[in-house]
Order: structure tokens, then C-alpha cells, then sequence
């Protein structure tokens, strides 16, 4: 059932997306060789919990880390751990903040030190996939449409997506109806709504689209070890089209112009 969210559960959302924001802003520069994924995931913590809200990561199943620490060909769920970032990584970092019990959801793809081309595409196509795909999160459109237009975008520039993991819904739940993949047929789905809240991510791979899960029970890699990335924000549907929530301040004005 999607659970279409009152302006009080909006607003706490819209709390916990800017500790989100926080949260990137401070490990964008961090993201550099030498330091390690779980120095990234402590520091995560400390700006959570500063700000008064709880990773909703951490103890998820078992999970053991504050954050998704994803290197190179890991898709999702990387665990923050002692190895150290060299130049030329790409890590993705997936962040889930409550705040009085309502969650926002987010991912960033940073470079590590120089990238070579084929990665620093893979990163801007990414993102560019979100930014097609919230052309169609608005009132008129379906699920399917968002999907589809992460897909094509991806596939226009040689890249596939992962059918093995979606977006969904979220607020009082880490994941709510609907599911939100990244593909889709144009024109079925759910019918997006005004006050819907999602989690819109699309992860995208250099090579095959499949992956397989390590032996710790959580990291999904590359079936064939080629580069990945992701790029996720929370959104909630408005009259006309969305808000982003977890957005940073550098993002905003880069959107603005």
C-alpha cells in the first residue's frame, strides 16, 4: 500500500534530508587516498548524531556499518571496513537518516583522487539519470515512466542498469510501496501522486548488468567486476512535479544556476 504523507510527516522528512545533505558535504572531501571506508562511516556518525538523527543503517538486519561504503565494482551495500581508498576509486556512499522517526535516503558516487575518463562518465551519467528520471515524478505520469527514462538515458551512453535492486517508497519505513526500479515500460506502474514520498536511484554499470553478492552477506558486485555507481535522492511529489530533500547546498546552486 503507498502511504501518501501528511505536511507534518513531510516536514520531518525535510529534517532528516538536511542531515543527509550534512552528511556529504562533510565526506565529499574526505573521499581521498589514504583514508579508509570505516573513517567515512565514523564520520558519517558524528554528523548524524550532532544533528540529531539516527542512521537507520546500522543494525538493519545485522548490518554493521553507520553508512553503504561501495568501492569500484560493488554496486550496493559495501561494508565500512579498514581498507584505504587509493587515487583512481570510485566510492558510492548510501545514507538512511531518521529524524523523529521519519527517514530520508540518499547516494553519492565521489571520485578518489584522478579518475580516468571512462569513470568520470560513469558518474555524470548517473546523476544525469536521476535528473531525466524526476522529469516524470509528478502527477500524470506512472512508475514505469521514471523508470524508463533512467534506462534509456544509461543505455544512450553505453552503460546498463541493475534489475536486481530498486528504489522504493520511504518515511516511516526504510522501504514503502512502490518500488521504484531503473527500468521501466513508459506509461504503466503505479500512477505518481501528490504526497507520495520516494527514493529514486539509479545504479548503473560499466559492463553486465548482473551481480552477485559477496560471502559477508551484503556487498553486491559486478557480475564482471566492471566500475558501478549510484545516485539517489529522496523526493516527494508535489502539484506540479517534486521537491528533493537531500539535496547539499552546493547541489542547489549548481541546479539553480
Amino acid at each position: 500500500m503507498i502511504v501518501i504523507k501528511s505536511q507534518r510527516e513531510i516536514d520531518l522528512m525535510k529534517k532528516a534530508g538536511r542531515i543527509v545533505a550534512k552528511v556529504f558535504e562533510t565526506l565529499e572531501p574526505l573521499c581521498k587516498p589514504g583514508n579508509t571506508t570505516k573513517y567515512l562511516s565514523e564520520m558519517a556518525g558524528k554528523v548524524i548524531k550532532e544533528n540529531g538523527g539516527k542512521s537507520e543503517e546500522y543494525g538493519y538486519y545485522g548490518y554493521p556499518g553507520i553508512v553503504c561504503t561501495s568501492v569500484n565494482d560493488e554496486l550496493v551495500h559495501g561494508i565500512p571496513s579498514n581498507r584505504k581508498l587509493r587515487d583512481g576509486d570510485i566510492v558510492s556512499v548510501d545514507i538512511v537518516v531518521s529524524y523523529q522517526g521519519y527517514m530520508a535516503d540518499a547516494c553519492r558516487t565521489f571520485a578518489v583522487g584522478n579518475l580516468k575518463p571512462n569513470a568520470e562518465k560513469l558518474i555524470r551519467v548517473t546523476r544525469e539519470c536521476f535528473f531525466e528520471a524526476i522529469k516524470f515524478a509528478k502527477p500524470g505520469y506512472r512508475i514505469g515512466d521514471i523508470g524508463n527514462a533512467i534506462e534509456e538515458h544509461a543505455k544512450e551512453n553505453g552503460f546498463t542498469v541493475t534489475h536486481d535492486f530498486t528504489g522504493h517508497g520511504i518515511g516511516h519505513e526504510m522501504h514503502e510501496d512502490p518500488s521504484v526500479p531503473c527500468y521501466g515500460v513508459a506509461g504503466t506502474g503505479s500512477p505518481v501522486r501528490k504526497g507520495m514520498t520516494i527514493a529514486i536511484e539509479p545504479m548503473v554499470l560499466e559492463g553486465r548488468r548482473e551481480t552477485k553478492t559477496l560471502a559477508d552477506g551484503w556487498t553486491a558486485v559486478s557480475i564482471d567486476h566492471k566500475l558501478t555507481a549510484h545516485y539517489e535522492n529522496t523526493v516527494i511529489i508535489t502539484d506540479d512535479g517534486c521537491e528533493i530533500i537531500t539535496l547539499t547546498d552546493k547541489e542547489i546552486e549548481e541546479i539553480n544556476g
